[in-house]
């Protein structure tokens, strides 16, 4: 990356935060109105954060192991060509458990954000 373009990053990174903090403070005085002062208290607002973290965690996971699989798929079939029709079945299958696995994750998270509002 050239210094102009980190310049430019830099910039548009610091521009935005006062934009941010603008829609913290509307998104505060919404909840004050919407949201009855005795059902949220700290250990839900801690739950749902562990679970949107968990959620997030098991999305990055699930894309790292899935690019991680085709990208050694590819290097192999650019290795040896005639064994291309044998590898390809075995990578779609695999993709598919990782992917089950990390939808099943996240539907988790949510079923325990669920829980706890």
């Amino acid at each position: 990356m050239d210094k102009l373009a980190r310049i430019v990053l830099v910039l548009l990174i610091v521009g935005a935060a006062p934009c941010l903090s603008l829609a913290a403070e509307d998104a505060a005085k919404a909840d004050e109105d919407r949201v009855p002062h005795g059902k949220v208290t700290a250990g839900t607002g801690i739950a749902v954060g562990g679970a949107c973290i968990g959620a997030g965690l098991a999305a990055i996971g699930g894309g790292y192991a899935i690019a991680r699989v085709g990208g050694h798929c590819i290097d192999s079939m650019a290795r040896q060509p005639e064994a291309a029709g044998a590898m390809f079945a075995p990578m779609i299958v695999t993709a598919a458990m990782i992917e089950g696995a990390m939808l099943f994750a996240i539907s988790v998270s949510l079923l325990a954000v669920l829980r706890t509002l």
